[in-house]
């Protein structure tokens, strides 16, 4: 026996609010409404002024539309001959001038925090990031430190900080909602953005322009420290990597200088790109890649089962990756993964 229609529909609706519900969870990873930064506090504001703009129209819309039912439904007698009138002046000024007046209510603000959120000059305490995007990971440099890490982005709160991004190969679109801004990274323009992050915490980030087989896997982590912690940070990765001497982590380290992961990637002290260096591919840093909580564009917990995993079949995890399959199984694979995961 089918269930009534009505019962259908009264389910369908209570699953949409269900499901739009679960999406203004305060657990959501990728929550626009929490504001992390300065940036993110004005695009929230003005968020805010133009839904409570609309609010106050589609009241009065809805006003005059109920009161012209009611009115015109309760008159009494017959209807009068109609209006030879083609044109009514006041009506024509009312529906250009409200709807000008709204634009200019909508666009004042929205001048102000572009004018606010896009210096053209900044302190010289203002940490500097530079973004490269890859198909499919991020590459963060701190020309400031000396420093080169992938995916996962370390900002101090409270400390201003300047993104200067360009792509090394296609269009991306770098985002961390939670600390807000969003921008298109575009081969041969350099494109930034510049806020003050003010809230702690880890928080996730996505590339949102369709850039190939793994857009929906290049993805990213920023976490917003205080400043001992930020400096530890900063410390712990100017630090020279781990240089196992015996066990399976120095078996590793073998592996990994002679076997084709040190073309692609560099560890200070056994591989790197001379300035010379003209192939067509050059993978993440991995000097102090132990030290990181994700990998693979960060769509897997930094674990030595998932960086096995990753080793394996890297095609299999991220499908279109610019990895070779090396065809490493048992002691080997393990020794490797060892070592990687000794680089601290």
């Amino acid at each position: 026996m089918k269930p009534p229609v009505r019962v259908i529909n009264w389910a369908s609706l209570i699953g949409a609010l269900a499901a739009g519900l679960a999406g203004c969870s305060a657990k959501y990873p990728m929550d626009t409404l929490s504001n992390g930064s300065d940036f993110a506090r004005r695009i929230h504001s003005i968020y805010v002024a133009v839904n409570l703009i609309d609010f106050i129209i589609m009241l009065i819309v809805l006003g005059v539309m109920f009161a012209a039912i009611f009115w015109f439904s309760t008159r009494v007698g017959e209807p009068g001959e109609p209006s030879t009138v083609t044109s009514d002046i006041r009506l024509e000024v009312a529906w250009t001038a409200i709807p000008a007046l709204i634009l200019v209510f909508i666009t004042v603000p929205t001048i102000r925090t572009i004018w606010a959120t896009q210096p053209d000059h900044w302190s010289p305490d203002t940490l500097t990031i530079k973004v490269i995007a890859h198909q499919w990971w991020w590459e963060f440099q701190y020309p400031q430190y000396g420093i080169d890490t992938a995916d996962e982005v370390h900002l101090q709160a409270g400390r201003m900080v300047h993104f200067s991004m360009q792509s090394a190969d296609i269009i991306h679109s770098f985002w961390i909602p939670t600390l807000g801004g969003k921008r298109d990274v575009v081969p041969g323009q350099i494109n930034s953005i510049t806020y003050t992050p003010d809230q702690l915490g880890e928080f996730y980030g996505q590339c949102v322009e369709f850039c190939g087989d793994s857009h929906a896997n290049m993805r990213l982590r920023g976490f917003v420290q205080t400043k001992d912690d930020f400096d530890k940070w900063v410390k712990q990765q100017q630090s020279p990597p781990v240089t196992p001497t015996e066990g399976s982590a120095a078996a590793g380290a073998q592996i990994f200088a002679n076997a084709p992961c040190a073309i692609c990637h560099t560890v200070k002290g056994i591989s790197g790109f001379s300035k010379q260096y003209a192939g067509n591919f050059k993978g993440p840093d991995l000097t102090h890649f132990g030290s990181r909580t994700t990998l693979a564009g960060s769509i897997l917990d930094n674990t030595p089962e998932n960086l096995a995993k990753w080793i394996q079949d890297p095609d299999k995890v991220k499908p279109g990756a610019n990895m070779p399959t090396l065809g490493l199984q048992g002691k080997d694979l393990n020794d490797l993964v060892a070592y990687l995961e000794s680089l601290k």
